[in-house]
């Protein structure tokens, strides 16, 4: 599944277009490296999204083929972090 699409069906980011301008300015990291909307996600990888003063960090658990109900979004991540960036 592409990382924008995710970003959206695990209710990461609320909507894809959100999703797609986050990882055209660099916002968005898999694995460490900076990653385009394009990009493949699979279970094991790890996102990170900075958004204003704050960076969130989830690992993947799995990926849906559809949005899910809220009652399962703990099976499609895990480990989120949220820390707050000094200026």
């Amino acid at each position: 599944m592409r990382l924008d699409k995710f970003l959206q069906v695990s209710r990461l980011v609320k909507r894809r277009t959100l999703a797609n301008e986050l990882c055209d300015r660099g916002r968005v990291r898999v694995n460490g490296q900076r990653a385009k909307a394009t990009a493949s996600v699979k279970a094991g990888d790890v996102i990170t999204i900075a958004q204003g003063d704050r960076r969130l960090i989830a690992k993947v658990l799995d990926v849906p083929e559809r949005p899910a109900p809220s009652k399962d979004l703990v099976e499609v991540l895990s480990r989120l972090h949220v820390e707050e960036l000094s200026p």
